[in-house]
């Protein structure tokens, strides 16, 4: 487990500039993702895919025939999100759900020939998402494994509370 830094206590005079917009991670993160996602939607559009259905697509490219759960895992979705997107994709005629042959209860989750087909069209997309960041390849690594940092450490760290 990585180790607590401690954060010190804002002093009377600074506290509330700790409540500014602007110095909030949480801020940049969001606004990041909006704009990130505002990027991605005219180049999945193209591809018929939404920003979530282009996610599960990158997950089965990399590994087909993944459980439900395990995508959702690694999607951060829940199968009440999920579900409906996975639906959506097989609707298009890019995925197949499965149930698994050893255990009844569990769906798998397959590319279709023509979700297999769509890798050479997305295949242009990190090129241009890259172009749109004005970031080096090695700021983009470097920029994504501490985000990946962070969300672990964010994921471990007992949920705070303001109450007493």
């Amino acid at each position: 487990m990585p180790s607590q830094k401690a954060i010190p206590a804002p002093t009377p005079s600074s506290a509330d500039e700790w409540l500014q917009l602007d110095r909030q991670l949480c801020f940049a993160l969001y606004a990041s993702s909006l704009a990130m996602t505002k990027q991605y939607k005219p180049l999945l559009a193209a591809l018929g895919l939404t920003y979530p259905q282009y996610l599960v697509m990158l997950l089965l490219w990399e590994s087909d025939g993944v459980s439900v759960s395990s995508l959702g895992q690694r999607l951060s979705l829940d199968s009440g999100t999920l579900t409906p997107l996975l639906k959506r994709l097989e609707a298009n005629g890019l995925i197949n759900r499965r149930r698994a042959v050893d255990d009844e209860r569990r769906v798998d989750i397959f590319l279709s020939a023509a979700g297999d087909a769509l890798r050479v069209q997305a295949r242009l997309i990190p090129p241009q998402m890259a172009c749109a960041t004005a970031c080096s390849l090695e700021e983009l690594q470097s920029l994504t494994q501490r985000l990946h940092q962070l969300r672990q450490q964010l994921n471990t760290f007992p949920v705070p509370s303001l109450n007493p």
